[in-house]
């Protein structure tokens, strides 16, 4: 994969959108634009999950960059469109311009990626007759009207292929909906036959957990994530940490993250890589010996870790740092330095580190270089 990116997405959002990134960690380009926001202009996200009620929740999430102008937008430069879901969809469908360049994607037959309510723009673009595809269920009166041919989607991670389109219900259908996309675009994958472990804790920042954990997924890596003193299905509340104004990050609730395997279980053999998100949960868990035990395992089998923003506490605690040059989040850097690591500063703050077997990044802006890094650092390739 070189540093040159192959293919070129453009990808529709609009405030209160429910997003996460990916797709740069891949090598492709990606373009996110807004109705009336230019180039460096942000969007308000949207966390929606299930808390219980008859229908999901909405907290406030991440603000969200955009990388271009809408109104400099020449569709034929790209090669495939993505339309994420949340709430941006219901006001965005009623726009003219986004409409036209959703028609021309489709008229092009080049790739359309939707998820959740993003299909009530495709709906409104009058591109979903006789199509097959699934939406969120609340959107199905509308997708029906517009002529498709429903699928519900069971499980709520299911995705659907017809022709040009894929289509998806919800976030915790990104893996699958993400690798569909990838290979509608043309993009092989080698190399992804490695077995993956997260450590987690309550409050991880939940971009640093959920975005590498689904991408590394979306290319066919084996990802356990596990958490000390719960078993698979249980969750993890998860935090949003952002900059809003004041002198350090905010904190917001994120969304709930479900662990697929046992912390009593975890082997170090079984593993080719180690990944430690941030947010607060390794505060509490650089306290905990197995944690620690596991990390120094991983250290002294010289097996990839990688670890961003507040993880680095942990790799501290487990006196792994010492002669290592790496980065972390700046409040992280007395940890760093006392436990004799070498600290690189991150500026910008999406800058990673390698140094031998252990790469570390500063926060969740960082994420496209990071995974990237731990794809190179496992051999994993991707081919336009």
């Amino acid at each position: 994969m070189g540093s040159e990116a192959h293919k070129f997405v453009l990808m529709i959002c609009g405030d209160y959108v429910e997003d996460y990134e990916a797709l740069q960690a891949y090598g492709i380009k990606v373009d996110a634009v807004c109705p009336g926001k230019k180039a460096g202009d942000k969007c308000a996200t949207a966390v929606h999950d299930f808390l219980g009620h008859q229908t999901y929740s909405e907290l406030r999430g991440h603000y969200f960059v955009l990388t271009a102008s809408f109104d400099d937008i020449d569709a034929s430069m790209y090669d495939g469109l993505v339309v994420p879901g949340g709430r941006a969809p219901e006001y965005l469908a009623l726009n003219e311009s986004v409409l036209k360049l959703v028609k021309q994607f489709s008229d092009s037959n080049k790739p359309i990626a939707s998820i959740c309510h993003g299909q009530l723009i495709l709906a409104g673009a009058g591109i979903l007759k006789e199509k097959t595809c699934t939406a969120y269920p609340a959107v199905k009166p509308v997708i029906v009207a517009a002529g498709a041919v429903w699928k519900d989607p069971e499980p709520i991670s299911t995705c659907f292929v017809d022709g040009n389109l894929i289509t998806g219900a919800a976030w915790p259908g990104h893996p699958e909906f993400i690798s569909l996309f990838v290979k509608a675009l043309g993009v092989k994958v080698t190399g992804s036959d490695k077995r993956i472990l997260f450590l987690c804790g309550d409050f991880m920042e939940d971009y640093e957990v959920m975005v590498p954990f689904q991408a590394l997924q979306a290319l066919g890596c084996s990802v356990d994530a596990v958490c000390p003193g719960k078993n698979i299905g249980d969750n993890c509340p998860t935090a949003i940490h952002d900059f809003e104004g004041d002198q350090t990050y905010s904190e917001k609730l994120g969304h709930n993250f479900s662990l697929n395997a046992n912390f009593e279980d975890v082997m170090v053999e079984n593993y080719d890589a180690l990944v430690i998100p941030g947010g607060r949960a390794p505060e509490y868990l650089a306290l905990n010996e197995k944690v620690l035990s596991i990390v120094k395992q991983f250290e002294e089998k010289k097996k990839l870790i990688a670890s961003i923003c507040h993880g680095q506490q942990i790799l501290a605690a487990a006196d792994i740092l010492k002669g290592k040059r790496c980065t972390a989040y700046p409040a992280v850097k007395l940890n760093v330095l006392l436990s004799g690591g070498e600290w690189l500063e991150p500026e910008p703050i999406t800058t990673c580190f390698r140094d031998g077997n252990l790469v570390t990044a500063a926060a969740w802006p960082a994420h496209p270089q990071f995974i990237s890094q731990i794809m190179e650092s496992l051999g994993i390739k991707v081919s336009f």
